[in-house]
């Protein structure tokens, strides 16, 4: 049985992807939230100390623990082949975009910090590293979508590689930015997602409040709303 370490739904885009991955899958798993900063933090099982974080529970009473999402995508691909297209083609064009995402887009992950509850101005924090890299992600979206046929990225199913560019789509959320016609059309459909709205919901359902979190997000811009649970 795997059980998978996340931490708060509202900050967590790393934990996002795999859960995500699993949710949408319908591969059967164990969430075990831990809030940033909370006494219950040691009991994530990750020797970096981090999340996500994936432990596979065995008949023999063994445990094989996964760190890192991109590792986590790869262990769970071994049993769920469907995990990335079948398409050899298609597959390469996915983990290529997959370690894109898990390795590059700095300016995005600086400037616009991650808080799904959140509507914020981002105007005057905008810059030309900051287009770039959503020029880019336009770019990669539409490449994805023209080769594979669409609704998803690599094709008509629902595959790893749009569990890795989803929390790009609450950032685009929670910033307003606009995007061409391609890329809006699949942020619509991936935001329309159940397992999106799951974990849309359970964002905006938390009470938890990590000020470094926090810290980060007023300095990104003018809050114009704050939809989070008081």
């Amino acid at each position: 049985m795997y059980r998978l370490f996340i931490a708060n739904k509202n900050y967590s885009t790393w934990s996002l992807r795999p859960w995500l991955l699993l949710t949408q899958l319908q591969i059967p798993f164990e969430e075990v939230l831990i809030p940033f900063g909370s006494s219950e933090w040691h009991n994530n099982p990750s020797p970096t100390g981090q999340v996500p974080c994936l432990a596979d529970l065995q008949a023999n009473d063994k445990t094989t623990v996964i760190w890192d999402s991109l590792a986590i995508t790869e262990y769970i691909a071994d049993d769920y082949p469907e995990v990335w297209p079948q398409d050899k083609k298609a597959r390469a064009w996915a983990r290529s975009a997959s370690a894109e995402m898990h390795s590059g887009f700095h300016n995005l992950r600086a400037i616009c910090t991650n808080n799904i509850g959140l509507r914020i101005d981002i105007r005057e924090k905008t810059t030309p590293a900051l287009l770039k890299d959503i020029k880019r992600i336009e770019q990669l979206w539409g490449e994805g979508l023209t080769s594979f046929g669409g609704p998803f990225l690599a094709g008509q199913n629902f595959s790893a590689v749009d569990a890795f560019f989803a929390p790009v789509v609450f950032r685009f959320q929670t910033y307003g930015i606009e995007l061409n016609d391609t890329a809006a059309r699949y942020a619509d459909h991936l935001l329309g997602l159940p397992a999106m709205q799951d974990w849309y919901q359970s964002s905006l359902a938390e009470t938890w409040r990590d000020e470094p979190h926090e810290v980060d997000a007023r300095h990104a811009g003018h809050w114009i709303e704050d939809l989070r649970a008081v």
